[in-house]
């Protein structure tokens, strides 16, 4: 069967992100020039242009896909935890390994704030994360296990915080090192913050 236009562009941009996602994720954004990345991918300079005005546009796609990912673990494990604060507790924990990988270190957490900007890099994190957390905060006050906080206020601090953690162990020396420090730090916050509201 002929292949769809449309089909032919999703493709084209499939490739695009993947090429630009593996380099960027090994050398990081500066060091790649816009046409390795469309070799890499097979296509031609214009069809990067065409579907993303510009390697900073493909960037921000790349970053976009990792954030959905990440987003997509981390809720998975907040809904393996059994309950709010369990699951809260075991998202944080897979959130800050993955901070631990190189691509999100380098990607997401260090190229992305320079290349994009610091209003788009948080507006892409609260996009993908704060939705996550003012849902599962919501049901840990329907469940009584916090009282009747401003949820999206509190979901905001705690995304700050998580970001910051994140950024924490990407700068880090000693990146296993800084992850434990942090969850011991956020993981006691959290649970102190929620087991001092119940009744």
């Amino acid at each position: 069967m002929r292949r769809t236009q449309q089909d032919r562009s999703a493709g084209t941009k499939a490739a695009l992100v993947a090429a630009a996602r593996e380099l960027f994720a090994a050398r990081g954004y500066q060091a790649v020039p816009a046409d390795e990345i469309t070799r890499a991918a097979g296509v031609t300079r214009g069809a990067l242009y065409h579907h993303y005005a510009d390697k900073q546009g493909l960037f921000r796609a790349v970053v976009e896909e990792l954030e959905r990912e990440l987003t997509e673990e981390v809720r998975a494990a907040f809904a393996a935890g059994g309950d709010p604060l369990a699951g809260m507790l075991q998202g944080l924990g897979v959130f800050l390994d993955a901070c631990l990988r190189e691509e999100v270190r380098r990607i997401s957490l260090t190229d992305a704030p320079a290349v994009l900007g610091w209003d788009v890099w948080r507006e892409i994190e609260a996009e993908y994360g704060l939705g996550l957390i003012v849902t599962v905060l919501e049901q840990a006050r329907a469940d009584g296990l916090i009282v009747e906080l401003p949820v999206r206020a509190l979901a905001q601090l705690v995304l700050s915080a998580v970001m910051e953690a994140a950024r924490m162990i990407a700068a880090a020396d000693d990146p296993a090192r800084t992850r434990a420090e942090v969850q011991q730090v956020l993981g006691g916050w959290l649970a102190s913050l929620l087991r001092s509201q119940q009744p």
